[in-house]
């Protein structure tokens, strides 16, 4: 076993107390910058706190709202059960990430229910695996439509999105 020279052992110990923070979750990104964390964590208070904005916005629609916790294997082709999210420490962080966040359902007459996906984005742009999710759960009609919630140009506005309009089908 080599023994490790005084500078590397100062130069390390100087990157792990300033700025970096050791994370064992990535074996190839062994320090990240505590300022990148705190964004992180910033970030995701936010979207979660627009999740529930828009999740309340719904239900004073007259939607009955809930979260949607299963998500689409696009290579098995069919709906599975979302998986749950942990830190490196076994410590549940999320338990229903499944796509789209919510189901909504609303009484269109005596025996009809409407049934639509509701996925909120901040800025309202899904990703390329996201839009095959989303056609194919109108193609197989598990949705008759689904929203894309998004933050509006007013502070406090949220937008809706069909997906039909915006991407086609």
């Amino acid at each position: 076993m080599e023994r490790i020279s005084k500078e590397v052992k100062e130069r390390v110990m100087d990157a792990v107390s300033g700025d970096y923070e050791i994370s064992w979750d990535n074996p190839s990104k062994l320090l990240k910058k505590k300022s990148e964390i705190k964004k992180g964590r910033i970030s995701r208070a936010r979207g979660a706190r627009f999740e529930l904005k828009v999740r309340e916005n719904l239900e004073a629609q007259k939607w009955i709202m809930d979260k949607w916790t299963n998500n689409l294997d696009l290579e098995e082709d069919k709906i599975v059960k979302a998986k749950r999210k942990y830190n490196p420490f076994m410590k549940l962080m999320v338990i229903g990430t499944g796509f789209p966040d919510f189901i909504a359902f609303k009484k269109t007459n005596k025996k009809n229910y409407d049934v639509i996906g509701v996925e909120v984005k901040m800025n309202g742009i899904l990703s390329k695996i996201e839009k095959e999710k989303c056609r194919w759960y109108l193609k197989n009609e598990i949705f008759s439509k689904i929203l894309i919630a998004k933050k509006g140009e007013k502070r406090g506005e949220i937008e809706y999105i069909d997906f039909k309009e915006r991407y086609g089908e």
